[in-house]
């Protein structure tokens, strides 16, 4: 893992020594270990590790996180033994090893033990092809001398970041936000339409657009080409589209489960190459239980195994009992931290500051903990479990896609009794049970359906209904639209659409905190679930293998974790994850949150009526009113205006 800065530019725009040094300074937490730099002109090329007033047709500055091989022999940027080539690096290459031996007998010849120096001798053999043999997480850049180009590049899912901006003449690129928010000449203004889809929608990640109107984000699966001498412009080319793999249509559900869990063995093998501690965030929930297990099954009793877990203060939210249960089983040793509404408070500033762009919800923080913890006991790598949810059908807004598919092909007793298990799953109220079965209708409504089920079939309407806290003459003169939330269109595979949408954007958003989060510790943070293989087979199974008869999702993915997972955790029909008791902890902090909804940039916070806001909040305060959920969206926009001197008008 690593931090990398670059600005390719023509004319030449200098960098002076103290910008180099700020700089440094901004991705420090993402590569504490070392750091280098490298410039590259019509003259040549020149490197060295100390700040230094830095000018070139492309400047590219590097911090490491040493993981594997940790010689200087890792040092980055990292060129090729003849000079055409240059890379700076953030991620790993799990695949490395065979690669390396591939590139060997193609005559490449190896002095380090790294997957940077393999990646590099890839580049230099098959050029931008080879993004398509890579397995793992990455965002890089890559010079070639000889074409004069650049390429930046990102990995499959979007797991590791890589953002852009315009500059004068050219091109500046960098690892997170703020680097490039100190360069000049880079706005800050906000993207309204992104503004109002966060504050309406809690969504963020999608396209390649950022919170900043001026700063865009590689899209996952794609690479830019900017040649040197007309930096200003360039050209982005997807490598990769998620699509389903081909299934033989009579594959039952116990041969699709053995198929995974070959895949996810094979996975968790990979991701766990390392030259450093490895350990594992771990909520208690399946997912992260299938990863604790795996380690366990494949490194046996020699692995040193650390867990480490959220827990909360409301009974209601904690998984204490399902940790402790897997810790017994595979005789881990567990670390665990509960975080109280007064820590949110105190680090909430460096949150924001963080993650640059606001967030969901306070789970984030939980997370943020869980990688403070395990670096407080010296680990350096973490797997964990996200990617399954959206992969398999984890989540109950999945159901009404599920349920339409029943009704399109005519399994009216199926669809009955899916109903029926809805209406008995932990926590469901009479009200969600029906706002599913509608849903659902509503989908089967735009497919082909015999004609007594139409006939009682229901549409819902797709109109974003404008709360009385957004602005709507500001949304308006800033041209912004105002969609409702997804939903997936008609047709035989309804559920495979949401879940595709759902890889691009909820996934995405998930992958963005996790990386900011684990980083901001100096911890590498692994997602085995998260692969080519695993998504592309996941995609080509039939809606029956993804969410069962009794309305819980991922069955295939609980049918491979039998015998491995203990079956108490694999038969839970609840889910909690790391949510954490939100609204009580803003209760708790009512004084704070007032101080927020009367401060001055909230009264300057561009959509956001704050005086409707805080009329709303203080309904909830006096217990007159529900908790609305947008509460923290209103907070963190607020705090994110202020920290980053945002420009909403």
């Amino acid at each position: 893992m690593c931090g990398l800065f670059g600005v390719a530019s023509s004319p030449s725009h200098p960098i002076d020594a103290a910008q180099v040094k700020r700089l440094f300074s901004l991705l420090h937490h993402r590569g504490p270990d070392d750091r280098g730099w490298l410039i590259l002109d019509r003259s040549g090329t020149r490197t060295g590790s100390e700040a230094d007033n830095l000018e070139g047709d492309v400047v590219l500055l590097h911090t490491r996180l040493s993981i594997l091989d940790l010689s200087r022999a890792g040092h980055q940027p990292m060129s090729t033994p003849d000079g055409r080539y240059h890379l700076s690096f953030n991620g790993e290459i799990y695949n490395y090893v065979e690669l390396r031996q591939e590139l060997e007998s193609l005559g490449h010849a190896f002095v380090s033990g790294t997957d940077t120096e393999v990646l590099l001798a890839a580049y230099a053999q098959w050029g931008a092809t080879a993004l398509r043999r890579l397995v793992g997480m990455f965002a890089f850049a890559i010079v070639d001398a000889e074409r004069r180009s650049l390429l930046l590049a990102r990995d499959h899912f979007g797991i590791k970041p890589l953002f852009f901006a315009p500059v004068a003449g050219g091109l500046a690129f960098a690892s997170e936000i703020p680097p490039l928010l100190e360069f000049p000449g880079i706005s800050r203004r906000a993207d309204a339409q992104r503004a109002y889809d966060y504050l309406r929608w809690a969504r963020i990640d999608h396209g390649s657009g950022t919170m900043f109107a001026a700063i865009r984000q590689v899209q996952p699966a794609h690479y830019l080409e900017v040649s040197l001498d007309a930096p200003d412009r360039f050209v982005e080319l997807p490598y990769w589209q998620l699509q389903p793999e081909p299934i033989d249509a009579g594959l039952t559900l116990d041969e699709a489960a053995e198929r995974l869990q070959e895949l996810f063995f094979e996975s968790v093998r990979l991701h766990l190459r390392s030259d450093v501690p490895v350990g594992a965030a771990f909520s208690g929930g399946i997912d992260s239980s299938g990863n604790v297990a795996a380690m366990r099954r494949l490194s046996g009793a020699s692995l040193d195994l650390h867990t480490f877990s959220y827990i909360a203060e409301d009974p209601n939210l904690s998984e204490e009992r399902w940790i402790s249960l897997m810790v017994e089983e595979t005789g881990a040793v567990a670390h665990t931290v509960t975080p109280v509404a007064q820590e949110l408070q105190a680090d909430l500033d460096r949150l924001i500051d963080i993650q640059a762009e606001p967030f969901g919800s306070t789970t984030i923080y939980a997370q943020y903990r869980v990688f403070e913890l395990a670096r407080s006991a010296g680990i350096k790598v973490m797997l964990d479990g996200q990617g399954p949810d959206e992969l398999f059908g984890g989540y109950r807004p999945y159901l009404p896609a599920r349920l339409a598919g029943l009704l399109v092909q005519g399994r009216l007793l199926s669809a009955a009794r899916f109903v029926a298990a809805i209406s008995s799953l932990p926590g469901m109220t009479s009200t969600e049970v029906a706002k599913t079965a509608l849903g659902g209708s509503a989908l089967a409504a735009k497919s082909p359906l015999p004609d007594a089920i139409r006939a009682s079939s229901s549409r819902l309407k797709n109109q974003a209904s404008l709360p009385d806290w957004l602005d709507g003459d500001w949304l308006t003169a800033h041209d912004v639209v105002l969609p409702g939330p997804y939903r997936a269109s008609g047709g035989t595979s309804m559920l495979r659409q949401q879940l595709l949408e759902s890889v691009k954007s909820n996934l995405r958003t998930l992958l963005r905190y996790e990386d900011r989060n684990s980083m901001a510790s100096s911890i590498e943070s692994r997602v085995p679930y998260v692969t080519p293989a695993i998504a592309e087979f996941a995609a080509g199974l039939p809606d029956d293998h993804l969410i069962g008869a009794n309305a819980v999702g991922k069955l295939v993915l609980r049918r491979s974790l039998r015998g491995l997972v203990p079956d108490e955790i694999l038969d839970r029909r609840d889910k909690i994850g790391f949510n954490t008791p939100e609204s009580s902890w803003l209760l708790a902090l009512g004084s704070w949150v007032d101080g927020v909804l009367n401060s001055e940039p909230a009264h300057t916070a561009g959509p956001l009526r704050v005086a409707e806001a805080r009329t709303s909040w203080q309904a909830a305060r006096d217990r007159r009113g529900g908790f609305d959920p947008a509460t923290w969206r209103w907070l963190n926009f607020v705090r994110w205006v202020d920290r980053f001197a945002v420009e909403l008008d």
